[in-house]
């Protein structure tokens, strides 16, 4: 069973929101409140491994199809034919899958962050930036070893990963839920079960599509964030915030708001 955060009016159009990693539904709360003024009507899941009793233990179960199907499992317990889908860092992954998977499933698509998955193997291929950008992964794909090394210490690698996320009570407001038993080693495992084949089984994507991206993320380089574009075959727009950190919901809701108003609002 998943959790899911709803707000807004309830007859307005439904925009489902995805979160990343090592964060939770809660990192969409600055961002909902223009949405529900515009009238829309919010979704925010906690996705599989993060909602406590939808935390499977293996590893397989976390691969991206799986993740796929989740969503599309709660937009039909939902009763919600077709969303506008946003997502953040992992979030976006699964957005972009689902959208070129299930596009009647999906009227827009806002990805922030994490680009098409095309595109990061391309700068992955390209780009030795990028391959530094991406190195912490090869941690966090050990098992029992990417736990420790986040968790030592009351968490304070996991804490400084997140330090640009905002002040000290909102860092342990995402880290303290991954101290709990299981809680780390499931969202791990989002690494540990994406594979080529899967990042490569996710097609170009038709709908009307935002790509949102900062120029001072950590982890995705301008070669990935660029590259998006040519993975996109409906109206594409990119949005490139300057001065903002990875963690956009965060540390820019009112930019991230307006972009996927922007966006929802254009096909209205």
């Amino acid at each position: 069973m998943f959790e899911v955060r709803a707000g807004g009016p309830p007859d307005g159009e439904a925009v489902l929101l995805l979160h990343g990693f090592p964060q939770h539904s809660g990192e969409w709360d600055d961002v909902v409140p223009a949405l529900h003024a515009a009238g829309l009507r919010t979704y925010a899941l906690d996705q599989r491994g993060y909602s406590p009793d939808a935390r499977p233990a293996a590893v397989d179960a976390y691969r991206i199809p799986e993740l796929v199907a989740d969503v599309v499992a709660v937009l039909d317990a939902l009763g919600l034919d077709a969303v506008h889908l946003v997502g953040h860092d992992w979030g976006a992954v699964v957005a972009w899958a689902v959208a070129a998977a299930h596009p009647e499933r999906v009227r827009t698509l806002t990805a922030v962050s994490v680009p098409h998955p095309a595109a990061m193997a391309h700068a992955l291929a390209t780009d030795t930036e990028q391959k530094a950008r991406s190195s912490y992964m090869a941690l966090f794909r050990k098992p029992g070893t990417a736990e420790r090394v986040l968790l030592a210490f009351h968490a304070a690698a996991l804490r400084k990963m997140l330090g640009s996320v905002g002040d000290a009570s909102r860092v342990a407001r995402y880290a303290d839920p991954m101290r709990e038993p299981g809680a780390l080693t499931a969202a791990l495992n989002w690494y540990r079960a994406m594979s080529r084949s899967d990042l490569a089984g996710v097609g170009p994507v038709e709908v009307p599509t935002t790509y949102v991206w900062s120029d001072r993320d950590v982890a995705i380089g301008r070669t990935a964030a660029e590259a998006c574009a040519a993975n996109v075959t409906g109206d594409y727009r990119f949005v490139a915030l300057p001065g903002v950190s990875h963690w956009i919901p965060d540390t820019a809701p009112g930019p991230l708001a307006e972009a996927i108003l922007a966006r929802a609002t254009a096909t209205a």
